[in-house]
């Protein structure tokens, strides 16, 4: 895309530079414009750390120079954000840092001198009434397109990927539209070995510890009051796996969370359990396996029997998907990199 092209893509902005590699950006609105670089130019300066431009604010215009590859995902980015403000959304720097990732993977996905780079970025989202999320890396993206058209979905990958909090929002979504009557939570509890007539309380209180990414997740996307009526009226049901054994769930948006420590028969007891127009979702992390030593993982196992199975979708996170602190995803590479090393140090020693 050359400098012209580059200054006059998007309808909602005037631009205006001779300079192929610096145009500046003028927004419509100034209120807008103002949340969109953020409170003192915080989403600008994200813009120039991550993408090594250069990006100075000016009233409700922002001038933009660098790499002509960099500047044009800058405002790829910039375009997408503005037009979420525009629709009654909000910004924080998390949704920035994923407007950068998915402006830079649109170019990264071209593999012919001759394509054009997308004029403007697309990003598949899960809506309710109290919440809209838009996908922020683009195997987050790949995954929310994976629900909705599969019966079985697998999300696997580290932590921090947001594969189970996309779960719980999807259930909810689905919930919300009338698609499924009701949403059911489960997670193995290997910490307690399945095993929680020791724990005081009730059911629901004995494995809320373990299920609580998902409660977060649920509170995060419907009301708090509309959780709690759910939860009593058995609209949404919290249950750890082994209470799973002889139901069918029909009409339900199943979710099975840390599913990597899962035995194989839990697994199959599991996965038969779906019903007419139910969904299933699964998740886990294959390199956190807390089962005792020469048990096998049912999740691993299912990926390898389960591959090309009609109807069976597997969306597979890494590092790099990571959306929590940045902090996270350096730990995350550190950590694999160690196991690598003693991986090969094993295979040396045989």
């Amino acid at each position: 895309m050359n400098g012209h092209e580059l200054m006059t893509s998007s309808p909602r902005q005037s631009k205006t530079e001779t300079d192929a590699n610096q145009f500046v950006l003028t927004f419509e609105n100034n209120r807008y414009a103002s949340e969109l670089f953020g409170q003192f130019d915080q989403n600008l300066k994200l813009l120039e750390q991550r993408l090594s431009i250069d990006a100075r604010a000016r009233g409700n215009s922002v001038s933009i120079s660098g790499d002509v590859v960099a500047t044009n995902q800058a405002r790829r980015a910039l375009d997408y954000l503005y037009d979420r403000l525009q629709k009654g959304g909000s910004i924080e720097l998390s949704d920035v840092e994923g407007a950068i990732r998915m402006a830079i993977a649109a170019d990264d996905q071209l593999s012919l001198p001759t394509m054009e780079r997308k004029a403007k970025l697309t990003m598949s989202q899960i809506s309710t009434r109290k919440k809209t999320i838009a996908a922020r890396t683009p195997t987050q993206d790949t995954y929310i397109r994976a629900l909705e058209r599969s019966e079985l979905v697998f999300g696997v990958g580290p932590a921090g990927t947001g594969k189970t909090y996309l779960a719980v929002a999807y259930a909810a979504q689905l919930l919300e539209r009338g698609a499924v009557d009701r949403i059911i939570l489960s997670r193995p509890a290997v910490e307690a070995g399945e095993r929680l007539g020791f724990l005081p309380g009730d059911m629901k209180e004995k494995v809320d510890p373990y299920l609580r990414p998902l409660y977060d997740a649920l509170y995060d996307m419907m009301p708090g009051d509309k959780v709690e009526r759910a939860i009593t009226a058995g609209v949404i049901e919290i249950a750890p796996l082994a209470f799973m054994r002889g139901r069918t769930l029909a009409n339900a948006a199943v979710i099975l969370d840390e599913a990597q420590n899962t035995t194989s028969m839990q697994m199959k007891m599991f996965l038969t359990r779906l019903g007419e127009n139910g969904r299933m979702i699964v998740t886990g992390d294959p390199s956190q396996v807390d089962l005792p030593r020469g048990v096998k993982s049912g999740l691993v196992e299912a990926l390898q029997i389960l591959k090309g199975v009609e109807g069976v979708s597997v969306v597979r996170f890494k590092d790099v998907d990571v959306v929590r602190h940045p902090m996270v995803a350096r730990i995350v590479r550190a950590y694999e990199a160690q196991t690598a090393v003693q991986d090969e140090s094993e295979q040396t020693d045989r």
